[in-house]
This record gives structure tokens, C-alpha cells and sequence, in this order.
């Protein structure tokens, strides 16, 4: 959550991510933070650091903004209806769990206790689709990976 209400003050997002307005915003903070503007090295150092950020926010809220989300609903209902999981991991309310079809997904603001709860469940995947899967804001962080 810390890392959503970071990235939305940088952009000066409030309430629900609108992917047109994020995207003139973005344009707009990667050209006053080029660093190719800035002779001086230690402002281009800083540039560079800030870039960085503004690219890693932008595509961070561009995955977790709601016609994202719509646009992916059904491969993800897919994921978490028909395949299992596989591998999850918890840090700082971040959870983040692994679907046996290969792809992960991160879900914010899982508590600990809640964390607990899923990993003693009788069956993790009914308790995730009830309290977790459908219930926090989520993005998917790793694509399936292709075999040939």
C-alpha cells in the first residue's frame, strides 16, 4: 500500500488510476526529468535516479489501474478458478503467490494474521478465492514463462 500511495503522489493521482491522464503526466515528468537536460553532473545523477522512478511508477500503476484490470479479468478468473497454488510469499502486507499455470500475482495489503489464515486454510485455493484473490488490489508481476 506504501509503494501504491508513493507512486500515486508522484504522479498526483487521486482516487482511481485514469490511464489517459497517468500517460500525459508521465510524459510530462520524464521530460522536465531527462538527464540529458542537465549539464551538471550531479543534478544528472539525480535525474537519472528520479527517471527511474517515474518509469518503474508509471508502469506499476499502469498494472494495477482498474481498465487494466478489466482488460486482463478474464485470463485472470481463469487463473485462479482453474489451476492451483503453487508458491506464495509474504512480506510487509505484499503477498505474493504463484499459480500452477506459471503466473504470479501480487495482492496488497494482506495482513500477516490474514497470511496466517491462508496458509493453515484446509484448502488454500477456496480460501484465497474467498477472502484473498477477489477481495485486495492486485497485479500480475510474472508472466507464465513459454516452453518450446
Amino acid at each position: 500500500m506504501k509503494r501504491i500511495k508513493e507512486y500515486k503522489k508522484l504522479f498526483k493521482v487521486e482516487g482511481a488510476i485514469n490511464l489517459k491522464e497517468l500517460k500525459t503526466t508521465y510524459r510530462g515528468l520524464v521530460k522536465e526529468w531527462h538527464p540529458d537536460k542537465f549539464q551538471d553532473e550531479e543534478k544528472k545523477a539525480e535525474a537519472e535516479v528520479v527517471s527511474t522512478k517515474i518509469i518503474d511508477g508509471y508502469h506499476f500503476l499502469v498494472s494495477i489501474a482498474p481498465e487494466t484490470k478489466e482488460a486482463n479479468l478474464e485470463a485472470y478468473q481463469k487463473t485462479i478458478t482453474e489451476f492451483k497454488v503453487a508458491d506464495w510469499h509474504h512480506k510487509s502486507m505484499l503477498l505474493e503467490v504463484t499459480f500452477t499455470d506459471g503466473n504470479t500475482y501480487e495482492y496488497f495489503g494482506v495482513s500477516k494474521i490474514l497470511f496466517g489464515k491462508f496458509v493453515n486454510a484446509r484448502s488454500i485455493n477456496n480460501f484465497g478465492k474467498r477472502n484473498i484473490f477477489n477481495s485486495f488490489i492486485y497485479r500480475k508481476s510474472k508472466k507464465a514463462s513459454v516452453t518450446a
